[in-house]
C-alpha cells in the first residue's frame, strides 16, 4: 500500500528518528485559555466531544473530536462553503455542518497525517516511485476540483493528507478556505483576466504569475503541483530558506529566485517529464484548459524509463 511504501523509504532510519504527526495537538480547553476565543461548544449538537486542537488550516483551527454515538474520532473545522461543491474521491466525508457558537463548522471524516508531516518522518527522503504514485493521485485531485469549477488557490504538501484503515493507500486534497470559483456559477463563463493582485497561497509553491499579480486559473494549480513534487523529490527547493527584513520582501526574493532559476537546474538529476510538466502549466493560457492526461502521461512515462511498476507494492 500506498502508505507502506512511503514509510518504507526511511524505515532504516526509524530507530534513529521519530516524529510526531500530532505536533500541533494541544488540549481543547489549555488552547482556549491561552487564545481567550471559544470557537466551538466543547460539546456538539450532544454529539461530538471536542478533545484536542491537531492543527489549523487558512480558515482556523483544526479539532479533533470524538463521536459519542459511534466512539469514532472525527475532525472538526470551520465551514467552507466549498466543501459541499468539490464533494467526491479525495476529499474528506462530511458528517454534518451547521451552526455551533459564533460560527458556521463541519464535521469530517478524521483522516491520517499529511504528506509534508509524512516527509519530515522519513527525514525529507521519498524515493522517486513513491513521489510518483503520489502525484499521480494528487493531479487527481486538482483535476476533481477543476471540474467542479474551482481552483485551490493553495497546493502544497501539507494540504494533502493520507487516509486510514482500508483507505490508508489514498491521497486526499483538504483546506478550501482559499479556494475560488474559476468559472462564473451563472454564466459559466471564466472569470476574467485581472492583474494587481496581492499573493494568494504558499510563496514557496506559488506559480511565477501569482507572484506577478496576476489572477489565479487552472495552470497555477499544476505549477504548484509541479513545484511540490520536486520538493518531495529531493528535498529542497532553490529558494528555501531565504532571509527578509519583511514578508514583502521575502516574497520579492522567492519570486527573483525562481525566476532565475532554470527548469533543467531546478530538476537536475531527474528524468526531463519534470521539466516538461512545469514548462507545460507555466504556458497555459490563462482560461485555457490543461490537458491533464498529458501530465499524467509524463509521470508514468518515468515510471517506464525507471523500470519502476506502478504499484503500491
Amino acid at each position: 500500500m500506498l502508505k507502506k511504501q512511503i514509510i518504507r523509504d526511511q524505515k532504516k532510519d526509524q530507530q534513529h528518528h521519530s516524529y510526531n504527526y500530532h505536533k500541533h495537538e494541544k488540549d481543547y480547553d489549555d488552547n482556549k485559555e491561552k487564545k481567550n476565543v471559544k470557537i466551538v461548544p466543547k460539546i456538539l449538537k450532544d454529539r461530538w466531544q471536542i478533545n484536542s486542537v491537531i492543527g489549523s488550516g487558512s480558515f482556523g483551527y483544526i479539532y479533533m473530536a470524538i463521536d459519542r454515538m459511534t466512539d469514532e474520532k472525527v475532525a472538526l473545522v470551520r465551514e467552507s462553503k466549498m466543501y459541499r461543491i468539490v464533494e467526491g474521491p479525495g476529499v474528506p466525508k462530511m458528517y454534518w455542518s451547521g451552526s455551533a457558537g459564533e460560527y458556521n463548522v463541519m464535521v469530517l471524516e478524521m483522516l491520517g497525517p499529511s504528506l509534508e508531516d509524512l516527509f519530515n518522518y522519513c527525514r525529507k527522503k521519498f524515493s522517486l516511485k513513491t513521489v510518483l504514485l503520489l502525484g499521480q493521485q494528487m493531479l487527481e485531485r486538482i483535476h476533481h476540483i477543476n471540474r467542479r469549477g474551482i481552483i485551490h488557490r493553495d497546493i502544497k504538501p501539507d494540504n494533502f493528507v493520507m487516509g486510514t484503515l482500508a483507505q490508508c493507500q489514498q491521497c486526499y486534497l483538504i483546506d478550501f478556505g482559499l479556494s475560488k470559483y474559476y468559472l462564473d456559477r451563472r454564466r459559466r463563463q471564466h472569470i476574467e483576466y485581472r492583474e494587481g493582485k496581492s499573493l494568494t497561497g504558499t510563496a514557496r509553491y506559488a506559480s511565477l504569475r501569482t507572484h506577478m499579480g496576476i489572477e489565479q486559473s487552472r495552470r497555477d494549480d499544476l505549477e504548484c503541483l509541479g513545484y511540490s513534487l520536486i520538493y518531495l523529490a529531493k528535498g529542497k527547493l532553490p529558494w528555501q530558506g531565504i532571509k527578509a527584513e519583511s514578508r514583502t520582501e521575502k516574497q520579492e526574493k522567492i519570486y527573483q529566485k525562481k525566476l532565475n532559476t532554470s527548469l533543467s537546474t531546478l530538476c537536475k538529476d531527474f528524468t526531463e517529464e519534470f521539466v516538461h510538466f512545469i514548462n507545460y502549466a507555466r504556458r497555459l493560457g490563462y482560461a485555457e484548459e490543461p490537458n491533464y492526461s498529458y501530465l499524467s502521461d509524463l509521470l508514468k512515462e518515468v515510471f517506464s524509463k525507471m523500470n519502476l511498476k506502478e504499484d503500491c507494492e
